[in-house]
């Protein structure tokens, strides 16, 4: 087939990033932004200017605050926005989407997928449309300048799965025009549970808020990982990967995680994490109001906590860390995070469950 038209929606750091490199692909980029601040420059320039990884300027053929103009034409609709916007972003699309268009979440965080679809449920939404999500976000990218994106680094290996993984083949057959790096994920419990990120970001910074407010210099992922901080994580990754396995399905552990990602290796998750020369230097956030809080606890722990609640399953360590969260920020991230009602999922069966993920290939 043709070249697919994509449709980024977000312009912040990553969404620049992205929308600019596949424009230097030589693919027609649609960009959304929910405010007009940023799409400015873009329009004035009339594309994203790319350096890093990626040098050049990619021509953007649309850059708009309307959906509907956005939207119009894509085959493949990338969602570069944190994850507690998804809900806003798939309420923004739902009236404009039609048959054979592929959502993407770059990434999901855990159940993007099964958010973003119960919000387009809600919403009467008939068109087959596949939703799915990748497990990570592909670059390592910042926005320096108005209209100007440098890309750290480009990622090897993605994994993404789509609600009923039958249909992820269809999803990367469109998107590997572009990116080649996505893999199959399996499903989509396996790229939510293997969000690691849920296991170190949101635990560090709870543990280390004193830290981070009194303004330290400190190696987050080394100096903020003690024996004892790193004995909560593998309290924490523990109930995570028991979850999984209340519905079936294995979670690669941190540790196992980082031999994958880093060759790193250790007798427990402190060794490891210590063998890892690619955390060296990452220093620690200075404020708590970041995302490793703000945006992964609703959408990473909350989710995890919620369906181990709704399986019977304990997560005394994940329940603790987000309530000292919320004690910290004064927020409730249990009425605004992904909870099973909000996931559209509440009273399912592990049978439902596994049917809804991998899915059968429909009666003809």
């Amino acid at each position: 087939m043709d070249k697919p038209v994509f449709c980024v929606l977000g312009a912040g750091h990553g969404g620049l990033a992205m929308a600019g490199h596949l424009a230097l692909m030589g693919f027609e980029v649609r960009l959304y932004n929910r405010s007009a601040e940023r799409l400015e420059p873009i329009k004035a320039m009339g594309g994203i200017a790319v350096e890093g990884a990626v040098e050049g300027f990619g021509k953007i053929a649309v850059a708009t605050t309307d959906p509907a103009e956005a939207v119009r034409g894509a085959q493949v609709l990338m969602v570069v926005v944190p994850a507690t916007g998804h809900r806003c972003i798939a309420a923004a699309v739902a009236p404009h989407l039609v048959d054979g268009q592929v959502v993407v979440l770059n990434p999901g965080r855990t159940f993007g997928a099964l958010e973003f679809r119960q919000v387009l449920t809600h919403h009467g939404v008939n068109a087959n449309v596949i939703v799915a999500e990748a497990q990570t976000f592909i670059y390592a990218s910042r926005a320096i300048n108005p209209g100007q994106a440098r890309i750290f680094r480009i990622k090897n290996s993605i994994p993404v799965a789509s609600i009923k993984a039958y249909r992820i083949p269809e999803v990367l057959r469109l998107v590997r025009h572009a990116y080649p790096q996505f893999v199959p994920g399996d499903n989509i419990f396996k790229t939510s549970f293997d969000n690691i990120g849920a296991v170190f970001h949101p635990a560090l910074a709870v543990l280390n808020a004193g830290w981070i407010e009194d303004d330290a210099e400190f190696q987050f992922y080394i100096q903020g990982c003690t024996p004892s901080v790193c004995r909560v994580l593998e309290q924490l990754d523990a109930e995570r990967v028991a979850i999984a396995e209340a519905v079936g399905f294995r979670a690669m552990t941190a540790r196992q995680w980082l031999y994958f990602a880093y060759e790193a290796s250790g007798r427990d998750l402190h060794e490891a994490m210590h063998a890892n020369p690619g955390y060296r230097g990452i220093m620690a956030p200075t404020t708590l109001h970041m995302r490793y809080l703000t945006e992964d606890v609703p959408t990473s722990l909350v989710p995890m906590a919620s369906l181990g609640e709704m399986l019977g399953v304990p997560a005394p360590t994940i329940n603790a860390v987000i309530d000292m969260a919320e004690t910290l920020l004064g927020m409730d991230f249990r009425k605004e995070g992904r909870t099973v009602e909000r996931m559209g999922i509440q009273g399912m069966s592990v049978r439902e469950l596994r049917l809804l993920a991998i899915g059968e290939e429909e009666k003809k």
